[in-house]
């Protein structure tokens, strides 16, 4: 991060914790204050990236499950969607080396209820957090833009399902057909091609066309040079005509 987008970062991390300490119960209040370094980094080094603010994600959510009992998540996403996120971060220490039977049975009960219940779930690692950060990002992404939501920047608004194509794309040395995007994201083609189409009305990418004339794939309008295609980042220059400066939309390494 650079040091402005640091600052920006500290600055939504102590409004959104202030926030949730003021609305929490007396039990929440305390595991938010607990909140250690790994539950801080998944915001710095994989949500701000990816998504650009800590809106609707409050830390130590507070749930309770088919039993009746009460269970704590480290995030819950909420935006005003029909879905809901819950995010784990697990590090792999005496708390997973040395877990009980029961402890273990009770774990897995726990997610069982959670996706019974309705909701989403994406689990990291905390080691694959630190040393594959842009991995995690890309599975922030793509859960997203499967299940819906909206990424706002300062050039342009892309929702969560083009900017996880635009990732594709990258991994992809920018061309990628939509049947291809389906298969390697678990997207509907249908959806697929729709967001590509969204994507070339903005001038992000323009299509290759067959002979009839029909969409067979899409290509970048901007092309990275090999350094910026390896950090997911791109430059200005433009394959044809005049694109967007895409820059603050794309994954930066941490």
């Amino acid at each position: 991060m650079t040091r402005e987008t640091m600052d920006q970062f500290e600055h939504a991390y102590e409004r959104m914790m202030q926030a949730s300490i003021e609305t929490a119960s007396e039990e929440r209040r305390r595991r938010i204050k607990a909140h250690d370094q790994a539950e801080k980094e998944f915001l710095a080094k994989v949500w701000w990236p990816a998504v650009g603010n800590l809106d609707d994600l409050p830390p130590a959510y507070e749930l309770v499950d088919l039993t009746g009992g009460t269970r704590f998540a480290d995030y819950a996403y909420l935006p005003p969607l029909s879905f809901r996120l819950i995010i784990e971060i697990d590090g792999f220490g005496p708390h997973w080396r040395d877990i009980s039977r029961w402890k273990f049975a009770d774990d897995l009960q726990r997610q069982n209820h959670l996706l019974i219940d309705g909701w989403h779930l994406l689990r990291f690692a905390f080691d694959d957090m630190k040393e594959k950060p842009r991995r995690c990002q890309q599975a922030v992404l793509l859960g997203l833009a499967k299940w819906g939501g909206k990424v706002r920047t300062e050039e342009t608004v892309l929702s969560i399902m083009e900017r996880g194509l635009l990732h594709l794309l990258i991994e992809s040395r920018g061309e990628l057909s939509p049947t291809e995007a389906a298969e390697k994201a678990g997207f509907n083609e249908r959806t697929a091609r729709k967001a590509f189409g969204t994507l070339e009305a903005k001038g992000i990418v323009h299509p290759i066309v067959s002979r009839s004339r029909r969409k067979m794939r899409y290509r970048l309008t901007i092309k990275p040079c090999a350094a910026e295609r390896r950090n997911g980042v791109f430059g200005e220059r433009a394959v044809r005509g005049t694109a967007p400066d895409l820059r603050p939309i794309f994954l930066r390494p941490p």
